[in-house]
């Protein structure tokens, strides 16, 4: 089997299993009980936060541990619109972009419907990106945030998130972006990006599914959406997943060494690819920006299949992959995400997508485009009168 499904999720790293292993076993205290187990659990907690600090460039105190991109994501969005309306009535707009991850748009959408806010949606270009004239003719004196995601789930696409964060912070806005596709391949130092606010998730990083981390800028205003016991410093109540902030932690170390350098080997075989998908099927069409995106996506359109075909016949022969964001997978509905880009609903529901973990090889890149040529050809000649 050839995995290319890795924007979905990759398999546990066995450094990251060794790590977390005693906070599932031994060491298995509550870190807010104060007796010694209990302690040990608290230590384990604090060097976890620690240790995702430098990753982000930012302090220990501003990272809040939760338990993926999803609650990130939520947290970030709610948490931060509805203080900041609380502290200013005026406050009523928030600011998304046409292909933002569904945990930040059903999170605007939850603001809009429930609380009353108004939802600005920026357009984005053919290849999926936020300009700065887009988002600047979006923001309001009333805009209480603003959410562009780092780099899309589907296509791929970087956005100049540094650009539009300034654009942001000029009008006092606070600006939140979902990395989590961005965590292992991008740079995420929170001061060089200029955000406020900040989404990863582990179990795109090789930890387990179930962690996650927010950064969120010190002094930035925050409701919690999760109320309880006050831990996290009150901005995520429950007790913590000692095992899973230390797994979290270990894996965003392990993929940030020679971040450099993996990356460009694998946006290398990530061309290499696209170019014999190219070559071996007419008419493929490349989605999302031809350059500004990440190392590890390579995404199609195949016109004349149904991209669910093409992922059950490609399967048969080896190669998994996806058709879109696995938050979507099952709906009948052609990707928002290509319909926002421009792309037609017909041709939409013939899109696949193809990600890589840090592991791939040429060899298994060569294998899955003949296997793609294969697929396509398949589907196409089934679909044929």
């Amino acid at each position: 089997m050839i995995f290319l499904d890795a924007a979905a999720t990759t398999p546990v790293r066995r450094e990251v299993l060794e790590a977390m292993w005693p906070y599932l076993s031994g060491d298995f205290g509550n870190p807010s009980s104060h007796h010694s187990l209990g302690g040990s659990a608290a230590a384990a907690l604090a060097g976890a936060r620690a240790a995702v600090a430098p990753a982000l460039g930012c302090r220990p105190g501003e990272v809040v541990f939760t338990s993926g991109g999803t609650e990130a994501d939520n947290l970030a969005v709610k948490g931060i619109a509805l203080a900041r309306r609380a502290a200013d009535p005026r406050l009523d707009r928030v600011v998304i972009s046409a292909v933002e991850h569904p945990a930040v748009e059903e999170s605007a959408r939850y603001l809009e419907r429930v609380h009353g806010f108004a939802v600005d949606v920026v357009p984005v270009d053919s290849y999926g990106r936020v300009t700065v004239e887009a988002l600047a003719a979006a923001l309001r004196p009333e805009t209480a945030l603003a959410s562009i995601m780092y780099a899309n789930n589907e296509v791929g696409t970087v956005q100049p998130v540094a650009r539009l964060a300034a654009l942001a912070r000029a009008r006092g806005i606070p600006f939140h972006t979902d990395a989590v596709q961005a965590a292992g391949w991008l740079p995420l130092d929170t001061a060089t990006l200029g955000v406020d606010a900040l989404s990863i998730s582990g179990h795109k990083l090789g930890a387990p599914k179930g962690s996650g981390a927010l950064f969120l800028r010190s002094r930035t205003r925050l409701e919690p959406v999760i109320h309880g016991g006050g831990q996290e410093r009150g901005r995520r109540s429950g007790t913590e997943n000692v095992a899973g902030a230390v797994a979290l932690a270990t894996a965003l170390t392990l993929a940030l060494t020679a971040q450099r350098d993996r990356a460009s080997r694998v946006a290398a075989l990530r061309d290499g690819f696209i170019r014999s998908v190219q070559a071996a099927v007419p008419g493929a069409v490349l989605t999302g920006h031809p350059s500004e995106r990440l190392p590890s996506v390579a995404s199609f359109c195949f016109p004349g299949t149904s991209g669910e075909s093409v992922l059950l016949e490609l399967e048969r022969l080896g190669v998994i992959c996806s058709s879109g964001s696995a938050c979507a997978a099952g709906s009948d509905e052609p990707s928002p995400v290509l319909r926002a880009m421009g792309i037609g609903a017909e041709l939409a529901q013939t899109a696949v997508r193809f990600s890589f973990d840090s592991t791939i090889t040429a060899a298994e890149l060569q294998e899955a485009a003949a296997a793609v040529c294969a697929a396509v050809g398949s589907v196409q000649a089934l679909g044929s009168p």
